[in-house]
């Protein structure tokens, strides 16, 4: 057996999917290879410390190990600045980093370009594609420039909403109605979402949207199935089959998605193939236009009305436990969990090996 890979892992983080990032990473290290990989565990706390330990021997058995919150575990002392998370990571000679954030702080594009300085291979989409995909209003721009149909929406941020909120308040009214959601521009696992049905709930719904975020971004409602598809690879991607999500809830929340276990995944998604064949060619075509690399999770309605669809979103680092849609809708096109890790890893080199191919100067 030849010499072990050496992988980062990255986890926790300061957004508000700090959990979910936990799981995601227990998940992950549980399914991992310890005959193949070496893991090395980067934790960052919600204030925003970086925590690391040896080698990991074997998988962890729980989110507390994650945490170093066990005694036998020696943490790192904290790193306190970029140039020493830097430093920190490139010392441990890693052949690749798989940072298993989500949100802001991590799926954003911050940590990506964090990696770029320190040159080191990294699974996911790079710090373009990290970006345009978290901030669902410049999303939407780059959706619209490709052609692609999206429900109707408005946007504006925090110190034009407080200069005039009369003048968006109207406009909302006009171009969109109720109900509507409001959402966070910058923020993911639906944090920070409501469904406003009147001009006082659109009032409460911004002031709690800008909690999370400067920019809030307010859609239309539209009475649809929400549909997902996976997609895979660097220049070449690759799409599955699409799944459902039939919520529990009024609409798919945060609640929905990872407290009452109600909700209900279908895959493959009771389509036609003509419907199967477009979202699937919608998703890829989002994927390009964003220049999308490692895996992306795209989401779209299916209006129920007259079978129109829409995209939603992309996530650029989704839900990544063996009960998360992005894995299982590849483990029913016939890609196992392992299997897709490991892809995960190759594409990373092949994308920073391509880079390296590059001139950054005459």
């Amino acid at each position: 057996m030849g010499e072990k890979l050496k992988v980062g892992f990255i986890y926790g983080g300061r957004s508000g999917e700090h959990e979910v990032s936990l799981q995601t990473a227990l998940s992950v290290l549980q399914a991992f290879d310890y005959d193949k990989y070496e893991i090395k565990p980067f934790y960052i706390t919600k204030q925003g410390e970086w925590l690391t330990s040896d080698f990991l021997p074997a998988a962890p058995a729980s989110v507390d190990e994650l945490q170093f919150r066990n005694p036998q575990t020696i943490a790192a002392p904290a790193i306190t600045s970029l140039f020493d998370g830097i430093s920190t990571a490139a010392g441990t000679n890693l052949d690749v980093v798989f940072p298993l954030l989500h949100g802001t702080f991590g799926e954003d594009g911050t940590i990506q370009g964090l990696l770029e300085i320190a040159n080191l291979p990294y699974v996911g989409a790079g710090v373009l594609t990290s970006a345009v995909g978290m901030d669902k209003i410049i999303m939407k721009k780059v959706f619209a420039q490709e052609g692609l149909p999206q429900c109707v929406y408005r946007y504006f941020n925090r110190t034009q909403w407080e200069k005039d909120p009369g003048f968006f308040i109207m406009e909302i009214e006009i171009s969109i109605g109720y109900p509507c959601f409001v959402k966070p521009a910058n923020l993911g696992s639906s944090v920070g979402i409501s469904k406003a049905r009147n001009r006082e709930e659109l009032q409460a719904a911004v002031a709690y949207a800008l909690r999370f975020d400067r920019k809030v971004i307010v859609e239309e409602f539209v009475d649809a199935r929400e549909i997902e598809v996976s997609v895979l690879g660097n220049d070449e991607p690759r799409v599955s089959i699409p799944g459902e999500i039939i919520s529990s809830g009024d609409f798919y929340d945060y609640q929905a998605k990872y407290v009452d276990g109600k909700s209900v995944i279908q895959i493959p998604a009771q389509l036609s193939l003509e419907t199967a064949e477009t979202v699937r060619s919608l998703a890829l075509r989002a994927y390009l236009a964003i220049d999308g690399s490692g895996l992306s999770r795209m989401d779209f309605f299916l209006r129920k009305e007259d079978g129109k669809l829409f995209i939603n979103e992309v996530n650029t680092m989704p839900g990544f436990t063996p009960f998360s849609m992005y894995p299982l809708m590849w483990k029913e096109s016939g890609v196992a969990y392992k299997d897709l890790l490991d892809t995960l890893i190759t594409l990373a080199l092949e994308r920073h090996a391509a880079k390296q191919q590059l001139q950054y100067s005459s």
